[in-house]
């Protein structure tokens, strides 16, 4: 954040441009353009979200440039972000909080998400994942819940790794790869 002065739309836009990137040069290092899943966590989370709710078709891109994706424990609204301690090291606008708060986008989504948070975590990561895959929901795209029992915010990021924990198994899924 020091190297931006607090701004965080040149990160949304290296993780947007790093997507197309990808899909624009996957068949140069055996990927599959078709196959492209999006997996996240705590902060990370919130650049998903605003990744998946980018208007690919603007970039020239499909706009199922993502087939999925699973975050783990983000922030989905940057309202209540804004009035925390990250204020103090994030230069919050009334634009950055609008334009990078994912769930005022949902028009824009196109990409089946799955929400991981443990029972463990604050109320308001908790919160934020609930809201916002309710009201994906609410507008009639695929989106999925899961809670993990008795995992804290950094226990949810420790499962990304593993295909039989909370994240990676949940990633596993979606991608419809054998776990055996």
């Amino acid at each position: 954040m020091r190297a931006t002065k607090g701004n965080l739309f040149p990160l949304v836009d290296q993780c947007r441009r790093a997507v197309g990137w990808t899909y624009r040069n996957a068949d140069k290092f055996g990927g599959d353009p078709e196959r492209l899943y999006l997996c996240s966590r705590s902060s990370g989370s919130h650049l998903a979200g605003c990744v998946v709710t980018t208007d690919w078709q603007a970039m020239g891109l499909p706009r199922t440039v993502l087939k999925g994706a699973v975050m783990g424990s983000g922030m989905y609204d940057l309202k209540p972000v804004r009035l925390s301690a990250r204020s103090k090291f994030i230069a919050f606008t009334d634009e950055m909080e609008q334009q990078l708060s994912a769930q005022r986008h949902i028009d824009k989504l196109h990409t089946p998400l799955v929400l991981c948070i443990g029972t463990l975590e604050t109320p308001e990561f908790q919160r934020q994942s609930r809201d916002f895959v309710a009201a994906v929901k609410a507008a009639g795209k695929p989106a999925e819940l899961v809670v993990g029992q008795h995992y804290n915010h950094f226990e949810v990021g420790d499962t990304i790794g593993h295909p039989y924990q909370l994240i990676g198994r949940e990633l596993m899924k979606m991608m419809k790869l054998s776990m055996t």
